[in-house]
């Protein structure tokens, strides 16, 4: 497989179709990641309340396979639950480090990043939204285990 064949006409499709891509105002917590290897950027902003993300913003300055991943999560993100977002991002992982399966119902769409599975160095440009989110959602959960000094 060529690298070329990465960018499929759906990929294609959906990174051109994306959401504008906008800011939150007065976000719960914020995260930014960057790719070394390319130099793809994005920035987060994640609202939640309840255990559920209510609220999503960012900016992204990447290649298409970035930006696919970014469409995909910025068109179905709000709604999730926090745990499910995770485990889809543990999933996305596998998926191109371990030969897992594909995400299915809303996430359906990002079975097209599949094939970049072969290609090791665009592994984190599409997952940079993925990570991004996870580290912002790390800033808004409170600490599970907090021991108190006695």
């Amino acid at each position: 497989m060529e690298l070329s064949d990465l960018y499929s006409e759906k990929i294609l499709d959906i990174a051109a179709n994306a959401p504008k891509a906008v800011r939150l105002a007065n976000p719960d917590a914020s995260a930014r990641k960057v790719s070394r290897i390319c130099g793809s950027l994005i920035e987060v902003d994640v609202r939640v309340a309840d255990a559920v993300i209510v609220g999503f913003g960012h900016e992204i300055s990447a290649c298409a396979l970035g930006q696919t991943s970014t469409a995909i999560v910025a068109r179905e993100i709000v709604g999730t639950p926090v745990a499910e977002f995770l485990g889809l991002r543990a999933q996305m992982h596998a998926m191109l480090k371990d030969n897992g399966m594909p995400p299915a119902g809303k996430w359906g769409d990002l079975k097209y990043l599949e094939p970049v599975r072969d290609y090791r160095a665009r592994h984190v440009s599409t997952l940079l939204v993925f990570d991004a989110v996870a580290d912002a959602l790390a800033k808004v959960q409170p600490a599970e285990s907090v021991s108190v000094a006695s």
